[in-house]
C-alpha cells in the first residue's frame, strides 16, 4: 500500500473519531461534570477536621532571648482523611517562629511555621492551618548572673516551749540567665515561705525558688533546701544601761568613763530573771593599778549572782581617762607626784 493511501485512510479514521466525540456533546459534558461532582462529594465525605493546641516554639540566636509577651500556644486546624489525622500523635506537629536571623535587640515580626515529624510525616492528604498566622516579639540581649538566694519568709509558730534557733538555705547562690533589661534590676532571689506551725525538732524541707520573670531561666532544679534548727526554749533576759562602778581609785584622781554603761544577757529561771535588779557592784572596773593621769583600758568584772548563766555582756573593757584633782591637799599628793617626776 502506498504512502498516499495510508495517509488517506488515517485521515478518514481521525475524522470519524472526531465526529463520534462531538456527537451528543452536551450530554457527554453533563455526564463528565456529574462524575466530577460525585468524586468531590465522595472525597468530602471521607475528609474530617481535627483541632489541636500546641506550644509555640521560639527559635533565636544564642545572643538574644524573648523579652516581651507572645502567645504561648497556637491553634492548629488539621484536615484530612479520618484514619490519617486520628493517627497523628500529640507532639508530632510543632509550631515555631524563627528569629535566628536577628542579632541585635528590637521588636520583630515573623510568620508561624509548621514542622511535621513522627506519625505526621507520611499522612496525605493533610491540610494544616494555624492561628495566629504571625507573631510579634521583642528580643533583648541574653545575660547571665549569679544571684544570692535570700532567707525565706516563715509563717506559723513552732510548738510551745521551743524556739527556731537558726536556719540555712542551700544553695546560697543561683545562676540565672535572661534578658538584660529585666535582670539588671534583679539583685536577689527568694523562695516560697516555710510553715513552722507545731514543729518541735530539727527539720529539712524542699522549697521552690521564686522566678522573678517568665523570661528568666534558673539553672538547676528550681528548688532549694531549707534546714531549720529547733531547740527547747530557755528563759533569757536582756538588761541595758547598767552603771559601771570604779573600785580602788586613788582619791587624788578624777575618772571619766565618757558616760559608758553596760549591758548583759542572762539565762535562768523565769521568776528569778523577772525579779533580778543589778546591784551597784554588778559591773566593776578595778582602778587600783592606775598611777597617774592618762587614758587606760580596764577589764570589766561581773559579779554574777548564783542561779544565772551569762550569755553575753558589753563592754568587755572600759575606756577611762584619769586626771589630777588640783585642790587636793598637797601632802597627800606628794608621793604620787614623786612617782610622776620619775
Amino acid at each position: 500500500m502506498s504512502n498516499w493511501m495510508m495517509r488517506r485512510k488515517y485521515s478518514l479514521n481521525s475524522r470519524k473519531l472526531l465526529i463520534r466525540l462531538i456527537e451528543n456533546w452536551p450530554a457527554k459534558v453533563l455526564a463528565l461534570a456529574l462524575a466530577l461532582v460525585l468524586f468531590v462529594f465522595n472525597q468530602m465525605r471521607t475528609m474530617t477536621t481535627r483541632h489541636l493546641s500546641v506550644p509555640l516554639i521560639v527559635e533565636t540566636s544564642a545572643d538574644l532571648v524573648p523579652a516581651g509577651p507572645y502567645p504561648q500556644n497556637v491553634r492548629l486546624h488539621l484536615r484530612g482523611e479520618d484514619d490519617g489525622i486520628r493517627a497523628i500523635a500529640d507532639g508530632d506537629i510543632e509550631a515555631y517562629v524563627d528569629f535566628t536571623g536577628y542579632d541585635i535587640e528590637g521588636l520583630y515580626h515573623t510568620s508561624v511555621q509548621i514542622r511535621r515529624k513522627g506519625s505526621a510525616l507520611g499522612i496525605e492528604p493533610l491540610e494544616i492551618t494555624v492561628s495566629p498566622l504571625e507573631v510579634s516579639l521583642y528580643l533583648d540581649l541574653r545575660v547571665e548572673k549569679t544571684l544570692p538566694l535570700a532567707a525565706v519568709e516563715m509563717h506559723g509558730s513552732v510548738a510551745s516551749g521551743f524556739d527556731l534557733v537558726s536556719h540555712l538555705v542551700v544553695p546560697s547562690e543561683i545562676v540565672v540567665s535572661g534578658p538584660s533589661g529585666i535582670l539588671e534590676n534583679v539583685t536577689e532571689l527568694k523562695t516560697d515561705s516555710v510553715n513552722l506551725s507545731g514543729r518541735n525538732s530539727n527539720f529539712t524541707v524542699m522549697v521552690n525558688i521564686i522566678n522573678p520573670s517568665p523570661f528568666v531561666t534558673l539553672r538547676g532544679s528550681g528548688m532549694a533546701e531549707f534546714q531549720g534548727d529547733i531547740s527547747p526554749s530557755v528563759p533569757v533576759r536582756n538588761i541595758e544601761g547598767i552603771p559601771i562602778t570604779l573600785t580602788g581609785l586613788n582619791p587624788g584622781f578624777a575618772a571619766d568613763i565618757h558616760g559608758r554603761t553596760g549591758s548583759v544577757r542572762l539565762e535562768g529561771m523565769q521568776e528569778q530573771l523577772d525579779a533580778f535588779s543589778p546591784a551597784a557592784d554588778f559591773l566593776t572596773a578595778d582602778c587600783s593599778g592606775l598611777t597617774g593621769p592618762g587614758t587606760y583600758m580596764l577589764p570589766i568584772a561581773i559579779n554574777l549572782p548564783e542561779g544565772f548563766i551569762l550569755l553575753r555582756h558589753e563592754p568587755d573593757q572600759l575606756n577611762i581617762t584619769i586626771t589630777l584633782i588640783e585642790d587636793e591637799d598637797e601632802a597627800s599628793l606628794l608621793p604620787q607626784n614623786e612617782q610622776f617626776e620619775e
